[in-house]
């Protein structure tokens, strides 16, 4: 499902690059870009498309076997209505799974990583969960059940994803009669904030008319603050995809009783059960919050945003060109690109051990490297 997606990323960074030139022009104290932030923005998309590309093709072999098994119709992948309604059908079940991931803890914690960035911009929607495919895409089986075909269910989930790239700005402020249909920044702010009128709104892929028909649309009035009620406070790539599992399983053992223990697992994210304290601070919405900001050196900056951007490197070199490597050596590749995302993340916030970390880091993409670049395999 990621195919899409990988081409589309230069057109991804060059408009990223003329965002970030447009705050540029604003005063440093509301811009709304910061280098940690972005890195781990940029850290979790790639990591999902890193292990995108393992699961894809279970995830193709599983919609075909549905699809062939019990499929209710043999749909051409050349009728133009059969594309337009599989991309409504998408969409719609889109709505489906993103609600759902607001109200059921597991789905939660895949998907609360693009919620975690307290700033707003085209980077955040590149933050997305390393899980979260996963669980969507028992979502869209229904759409294999039809009879459609896995190459349009393909394309038009990219289709649905790319779509929601440009609605995460908070340069555009209002699109006029536009927005009464579609999903557009207005709608989709209000659906990053933590607001107490914005909370769990706005789910939409493309079209904001389900919102609207399902009782979860909330136009946009103040600005939002973004982010999570309760904090990540780290901005390192694999502690974002972690952290919510940890903290999910620390809930439940720190229960008393075995129902809530199993509970926890399937309740909103803000149920609490009767033996278990109220979530600790800081918290997004108290009044004197702090934006979390790494302690940052230029030095230190530098060569975290570096070796960061030599890491996307390897990145694109594995989706574009890796298919010609053995697989335990792609699988290898795509470990160490993981670790050094979480590597990176730990230099940028000055963490000891990561400084112990990061020589074995270097030495491993020697290892890699010479093994890629050799004619033996």
């Amino acid at each position: 499902m990621a195919e899409p997606i990988v081409l589309a990323i230069p057109a991804f960074f060059l408009m990223i690059g003329a965002e970030y030139a447009a705050w540029r022009r604003h005063p440093p104290e509301v811009r709304d870009y910061r280098l940690h932030d972005t890195v781990a923005n940029l850290g979790c998309g790639a990591g999902q498309q890193v292990i995108g590309a393992f699961l894809l093709g279970a995830m193709v072999w599983g919609y075909e076997a549905v699809r062939s098994r019990v499929g209710l119709f043999e749909l051409p992948a050349d009728s133009v209505a059969v594309w337009l309604g599989t991309l409504l059908g998408v969409d719609f079940l889109y709505y489906w799974f993103h609600r759902s991931s607001h109200r059921v803890n597991f789905l939660w914690a895949a998907h609360v990583v693009h919620h975690q960035s307290e700033h707003y911009n085209l980077g955040v929607a590149l933050r997305q969960s390393w899980l979260q495919q996963v669980f969507s895409f028992f979502y869209y089986l229904p759409l294999a059940l039809l009879g459609v075909p896995v190459a349009v269910f393909l394309a038009t989930v990219g289709i649905d994803t790319l779509y929601q790239f440009w609605i995460h700005t908070k340069l555009v402020k209002r699109t006029g009669f536009f927005e009464r249909w579609f999903n557009t920044p207005a709608h989709h702010r209000v659906h990053h904030g933590v607001d107490a009128p914005y909370l769990d709104r706005n789910h939409a892929g493309m079209l904001i008319v389900w919102d609207k028909l399902f009782g979860t649309f909330e136009p946009e009035a103040a600005e939002p603050r973004y982010g999570t009620v309760k904090p990540l406070r780290s901005v390192n790539p694999v502690w974002a995809n972690v952290e919510p599992w940890v903290e999910l399983w620390r809930r439940a053992a720190g229960m008393s009783r075995l129902g809530d223990r199993l509970r926890v697992f399937f309740a909103p994210p803000e149920w609490r059960a009767a033996d278990e304290p109220a979530p600790a601070g800081p918290l997004r919405t108290d009044i004197d919050y702090a934006l979390y900001t790494p302690p940052a050196t230029p030095g230190r900056s530098v060569y975290v945003a570096a070796h960061f951007v030599l890491v996307l490197g390897a990145v694109l070199a594995l989706l574009t060109a890796g298919a010609g490597l053995p697989l335990t050596l792609r699988a290898a590749i795509a470990v160490w690109i993981l670790l050094s995302f979480g590597v990176i993340g730990g230099l940028a916030e000055d963490r000891r051990w990561a400084r112990f970390a990061e020589p074995a880091r270097l030495l491993a993409f020697g290892l890699l490297a010479a093994a890629a670049l050799s004619p033996l395999h």
